[in-house]
Formats: C-alpha cells, structure tokens, sequence
C-alpha cells in the first residue's frame, strides 16, 4: 500500500502539487465511495485514475471539479484548499464521456462557449477557438455542428473547448469510452502528446488498463473507495502491491500454497506475469538463476502477436505467454498433452500483500 503522498515531487510552478488529497472521504449514506484517501499529482503530470466501476476513482475526480464535496478530509489545488469551492470558481475543467457538445452551435461556437460567459472580446474570443483548433488539428472545421463530425473529431472539440480557458488542472472522465478500439489507440497518442504541448496537468479516469498504462506518467489503482497502489505503468505493472493490483492491471498467474513455495521460496501469495515464463522442452537442464516446474499443456491459444499455452503443473495452472515466432501454430511439442518444463528468474516472482 502507497504511503499519503508517495511519488515524485512537486513540478513547476508555486511548488505545490497540482491536486492533493488529505484523508479525503466521501459517505453517501452507509456507503464509502472514497475511504480516507491521500495522495498528490504533481505540476505538469498525466495521471490516471484506474480502476473497476464503483471503485472511488470518478467520485474522485467531481470531488477535483467541485461536483461533490468531501464528507471528511482537504482537497488543495495549486496549494488552495478548494473545500467547498463551487465547480465555477476552480481552475480546472472537465472533459466527459459524451463530450456534452452544445448540438446547435457549430464547433466554432463551442470552443468560444468559455470565454463568451467570462465576457471576452468576440474578436479575441474568435482568436482563442481558431488557435484551440488549430492545436487540436481541427482547422476548417469551425463552421461544421457536431452532428457533422466524427466520434474522434467531437472528441477533440471537446477538448479544445475545454481547454481554451486555459486551466491549470484538465479532468478527462473516460473520454475515449466511445471510440472504436483503433480510433481509441490513435487519440491514447494523441491526447498525450497534446497534454506534453500545453504543459498542464491532465488527471484521467479509465477502467482501461491498457488506456492508463500507455499514456499516464503515474497511476492510482483504485479498490472499493481506497488506493492499492500509485506508481509509474512500469512500477505497478512489474511489482504489483496486492493481487488486486496483479489481476486487474494485465495478465498474471497468482499462485500460493506449493507453487507459492515452490516460485518464491517461502509461503504466500505471489505473482508472476505470463511473459516472464519460458517453456522449453521436458528434459531441459534448469539455468542458473531460474527456478523450474514440470508440467503438461492442457491447451494454447493463438492470439497473433503471441501464443498462451496454458500448463497444469501439480498445485494448479500456469498461463504462458511468448512470442510467436511460427506463423500462428504452437510449436512442435506443445500441443495439448505434452510435458515441458516452465523456467522463471526468481526476481520476476512478485510476493503480494492483502488488497485494501
């Protein structure tokens, strides 16, 4: 479990973090969203906020947005406490799933939504959408409705609107939720290299581990209203704190009683991600630094990068996945039945914690 405030330091700016959390709780009757949570983002970082539905993770961030109000506990923006500061007077906006595009104004008239109710300039408040626009590739757009737009196109005007007021915090709620999986993966690249352009701190909210571990410079896995681990993709991925963290964050294999002792040398649960698993033929000699298993494939699966074959050794089953160097078929001695012998480095036998 993460200690309140782990992670790096403040970025630039004031020196305080953008966001922190202080034994933040949010009780909606006898139910806790958000149970005694702590934690800062920093200036500048893109941090997500991942976990299943129900996890805390949204309430979280209308607790940043002024949508709720904490039951218990301090939220600072830029070193503010905005404690029951009305979503309006906070610098930060918001980006939602369904983009909330206004459908009888064009694109030009939605970018300008902002500052037209802050009572800029038409003319200057023109110049501040055609350079939203032109930052997020919409460029001859201006005149279109939403209606003429794709889903990945509305989506940028969504962001484009949002960021036009020029906040210090943008809160992205699921945004590509909507999108088809190669249109998804094409704005994953995009919006984060937009957030490396403007600078500002992006907070984002997926149950999409792949979403947060490709773009997030650090990320929060949420659990039941409480935080099981903040850390970078590559932290939480490799060295995952509880078995919740392991099993909702990739693929893994969580072992205990006799694999348990057999992988990690002492009682236990732990966790071993399907990659870092070689298999190689039954009367292989063992290397230095691995410990082996024998078993029997009980099945593969092709899944066209790689190939899982799945491995029942005495105390329960192994997932295996590697690359698939042959064209899509397991390779010779693999098929269902087969004995072979699994070899995994010690160091990627990862001894996990109870969740929260």
């Amino acid at each position: 479990m993460q200690s309140p405030h782990d992670g790096p330091s403040p970025g630039p700016g004031d020196g305080a973090p953008a966001v922190r959390f202080t034994g933040v709780s949010r009780l909606f009757g006898d139910v806790r969203a958000v149970d005694d949570v702590s934690f800062d983002i920093a200036d500048g970082e893109f941090f997500s906020m991942l976990g299943p539905s129900g996890s805390g993770k949204t309430t979280c961030l209308r607790l940043i947005a002024g949508f709720e109000q904490p039951t218990r506990g301090t939220i600072a923006v830029h070193g503010a406490d905005v404690s029951g500061t009305p979503p309006y007077l906070r610098d930060v906006n918001t980006v939602f799933q369904d983009y909330a595009l206004f459908p009888h104004m064009t694109v030009g008239e939605n970018v300008e939504y902002g500052p037209m109710i802050r009572k800029v300039a038409k003319a200057e408040r023109a110049r501040l959408a055609d350079e939203m626009l032109d930052m997020v590739r919409l460029e001859g757009y201006r005149d279109r409705k939403p209606s003429q737009l794709s889903g990945g196109q509305r989506q940028r005007v969504a962001l484009a609107r949002a960021l036009v007021n020029h906040p210090r915090v943008l809160l992205l709620d699921e945004p590509l939720g909507a999108l088809d999986l190669k249109l998804r993966e094409q704005m994953q690249h995009e919006l984060k290299s937009l957030q490396r352009r403007v600078g500002i701190t992006f907070i984002y909210v997926t149950h999409d581990q792949g979403e947060a571990l490709a773009m997030s410079d650090r990320l929060a896995v949420f659990n039941r209203g409480r935080i099981e681990q903040i850390g970078t993709p590559a932290e939480v991925y490799d060295h995952p704190a509880s078995a919740f963290v392991a099993g909702f964050v990739g693929q893994t294999n969580l072992v205990d009683g006799y694999l348990a002792q057999r992988l990690g040398g002492f009682p236990g649960q732990y966790a071993v991600r399907p990659e870092r698993i070689r298999i190689v033929a039954a009367d292989a000699p063992p290397e230095p630094g691995y410990v082996w298993l024998e078993g029997r494939v009980t099945g593969t699966t092709y899944l066209g990068a790689t190939v899982r074959v799945v491995v029942e050794v005495e105390g329960g089953e192994l997932a295996v996945v590697e690359q698939n160097l042959d064209g899509g078929a397991a390779r010779p001695g693999r098929e269902p039945g087969a004995p072979v012998q699994l070899q995994v480095e010690r160091r990627h036998v990862q001894p996990l914690s109870e969740s929260a």
